[in-house]
């Protein structure tokens, strides 16, 4: 326990918890979820479909970046170098999150070359929207630099994961075939 002394009285836990309390506030605020209560309600709905599942992402991904369009196009907007942040790191999370859903249906053996398709489409998608936002030149610098590293951040994280997605599918797509003469070896028939 810490103890203060304040015009000769010792504060103790009022203080500590005080602080905590502040802290617990800032940090939640920092970290707040970028769901909604009905987008969570459906990923929880589909989760064990890997179709429907990555789909949600994709479209919950892509309605951020709607989002940050409108924001950025709205002259009433007060604060636009913040929400742009704040969207920008909606949409980091959102895709982040569909990254480590892909990694757990690959973990799990699923079939998911359906699905990376459309995710590799929209890769393409999100990257020429958030390039395009860094190379606004009606942008002031100021302001820019408010979501700079956020913007940079998941172009990178985009990149990165495009050229991990086109893999996979490649990845997929052998280990498919690879199943269909096993299962023709087995049944006793010919492969396709």
């Amino acid at each position: 326990m810490i103890f203060i002394r304040y015009r000769g009285r010792v504060l103790t836990g009022i203080c500590l918890g005080s602080l905590l309390l502040v802290a617990n506030v800032a940090e939640a605020q920092r970290h707040r979820d970028p769901f909604t209560r009905a987008e969570i309600d459906q990923i929880r709905d589909a989760s064990w479909e890997p179709q429907q599942r990555l789909s949600l992402y994709v479209r919950f991904a892509r309605e951020r970046l709607v989002a940050l369009e409108q924001v950025r196009s709205d002259p009433k907007t007060k604060n636009r170098a913040r929400e742009t942040h704040d969207r920008l790191d909606d949409f980091l999370l959102i895709y982040d999150e569909l990254n480590d859903n892909i990694d757990t249906y690959v973990d799990r053996k699923n079939d998911i070359r359906k699905p990376l398709k459309l995710i590799i489409e929209a890769d393409t998608e999100f990257q020429a929207k958030l390039r395009g936002l860094k190379d606004a030149a009606d942008v002031p610098q100021q302001e820019a630099s408010q979501y700079e590293f956020v913007l940079t951040t998941a172009i990178e994280t985009l990149d990165t994961s495009a050229e991990e997605h086109r893999k996979l599918l490649v990845e997929q797509e052998e280990a498919s075939k690879h199943r269909k003469k096993f299962d023709a070896k087995q049944s006793g028939g010919r492969p396709e």
